[in-house]
């Protein structure tokens, strides 16, 4: 008697319908359960990349320190500036590659979707800040160069280092900036237009202070000048697809801004003494201290008397 009730509602429920997955136009709704970080940290090329430009940047400066014995110390003025470009970029490189100069970046990553709720998840991403801190008194040095030169005035040259001040600054703070807020890009903003009060002081009154100094010396400083100006204008787009937009890992970061730190800083003080040697015009011929320190009629006495 049970046995044929049982059966009897088997036959029943046997002929409905089971439910079956149909395709929709809702994507899936995310998971509650937050995400992992994503860590974007120096890898094993970085590494050596690091190492590997903070070699080139020894041999640089004891080649160039080297190079000003072989001259008088009044016309050392070019040796020592190409010198300290090249030994503060070592001692940035040692420091980045022994993991003493940078931070870790919090970024807090907002999605938003049409149908479900947005999610949220947080990158890890290494901030080298040894290497603004490099650029803070390398690139000042490399315009004084420039600007020494072409002979510019003292006015100009310090706006244009002001402006070189404010771009890396600036790049620094955009750098760490909160992610999804104008500080970010308005950082680089502020710093892209300092970058071109740069050019401008560089290719106007520098192009105009130059021709007084004849054809040799104004050719080659356009020449150097324009190569200088090439590669600056590569690093805020480096720095775009890199710490801006992340669209690059910090190994090509690293990769990228070695290879640009290396012409615009090596290479570019070979190319110059190397040129300033062979042009007797771009001397410039420093005594009085630079030259013979304090001598005994500029000394302080202070146990003279007063009547002396």
């Amino acid at each position: 008697m049970i046995v044929d009730q049982f059966e009897e509602v088997l036959r029943k429920t046997s002929a409905i319908p089971l439910p079956t997955a149909s395709p929709t136009g809702v994507a899936p709704i995310p998971s509650v359960v937050p995400d992992s970080p994503e860590y974007q940290f120096v890898g094993e090329s970085g590494t050596k990349t690091l190492w590997v430009v903070f070699i080139i940047m020894l041999i640089s400066s004891g080649v160039f320190s080297g190079l000003a014995w072989r001259v008088p110390v009044q016309k050392r003025l070019f040796y020592v500036i190409t010198t300290l470009i090249t030994i503060t970029a070592a001692i940035s490189y040692f420091a980045m590659a022994t993991g003493q100069g940078v931070s870790v970046h919090h970024i807090h990553v907002r999605e938003q979707h049409d149908h479900v709720p947005d999610t949220h998840h947080e990158i890890q991403r290494q901030i080298f800040w040894a290497r603004y801190v490099d650029w803070a008194i390398t690139t000042p040095l490399l315009l004084l160069d420039l600007g020494l030169l072409a002979g510019m005035n003292g006015a100009h040259l310090s706006i244009a280092i002001v402006a070189d001040l404010i771009m890396v600054l600036t790049g620094l703070f955009a750098a760490f900036g909160s992610e999804g807020t104008p500080a970010k890009w308005g950082w680089y903003t502020i710093a892209c237009f300092a970058y071109l009060i740069v050019v401008w002081q560089l290719g106007v009154n520098g192009r105009a202070a130059v021709q007084a100094k004849g054809q040799n010396v104004s050719s080659f400083f356009l020449a150097i000048a324009g190569y200088t100006l090439l590669l600056w204008t590569a690093y805020p787009i480096v720095w775009g697809f890199a710490d801006g937009a992340r669209q690059v890992g910090v190994d090509g970061e690293i990769i990228a801004y070695a290879i640009l730190d290396v012409l615009a800083k090596p290479v570019f003080g070979t190319w110059l003494i190397i040129t300033h040697a062979k042009l007797r015009e771009t001397d410039v011929d420093l005594g009085g201290f630079w030259a013979n320190g304090l001598n005994r009629e500029g000394a302080l006495r202070l146990n003279d008397d007063d009547g002396a």
